[in-house]
């Protein structure tokens, strides 16, 4: 499964800086059948560490939490850029491969020894998904574990979230 999805993600080169593939997964969510199956496969990822709530990143995190959400009747969480949120916040700044920056939460978006899964597009170094953990755990919650639809395990993503139980489901070795 995972050779066929692989062959369905755009690859662009130089986005959003020079030296950097991005991985494009428009072109396997326009992929209606295939959509379906990335979504049936993390949700029984996702069962597995029995959570009781999704938190999924903004933005393109936004598209396979909410589907796993529904999927699975889950609480949707949605941890934002700064100023997105409404009501009152928790933040965490992080670093990316290719700069800084922050997520929010609402403040009572997570109940104390709530169990949630983290879940967004693509796993690079881990920042963002160390910061997402960092956010549930100053809000009482438990990580239950993270899944993601890509990784790039060239850099090492997983050496930063060692302690929180990870699932991917394609896996680029090399950029």
């Amino acid at each position: 499964m995972a050779e066929e999805l692989k062959a369905l993600i755009r690859n662009v080169p130089d986005f959003p800086k020079k030296g950097i593939v991005f991985r494009d997964i428009t072109t396997l969510l326009s992929e209606a059948p295939q959509f379906v199956r990335v979504v049936d496969r993390l949700a029984e990822e996702c069962s597995k560490k029995n959570p009781q709530a999704i938190l999924a990143v903004e933005s393109r995190g936004f598209v396979l939490g909410g589907a796993l959400s529904y999927r699975l009747e889950l609480p949707f969480i949605p941890a934002r850029k700064p100023g997105k949120l409404p009501w009152n916040t928790e933040k965490e700044d992080y670093e990316l491969e290719y700069g800084r920056a922050t997520l929010e939460v609402h403040t009572d978006a997570i109940k104390r020894g709530q169990r949630v899964v983290i879940v967004d597009d693509l796993l690079a170094t881990g920042g963002t998904a160390l910061a997402a953990a960092k956010l549930v755990e100053k809000l009482g919650g438990k990580v239950s574990g993270m899944v993601f639809l890509v990784e790039l395990e060239f850099l090492k993503g997983r050496q930063c979230l060692k302690g929180y139980d990870l699932f991917s489901l394609v896996k680029y070795a090399t950029e």
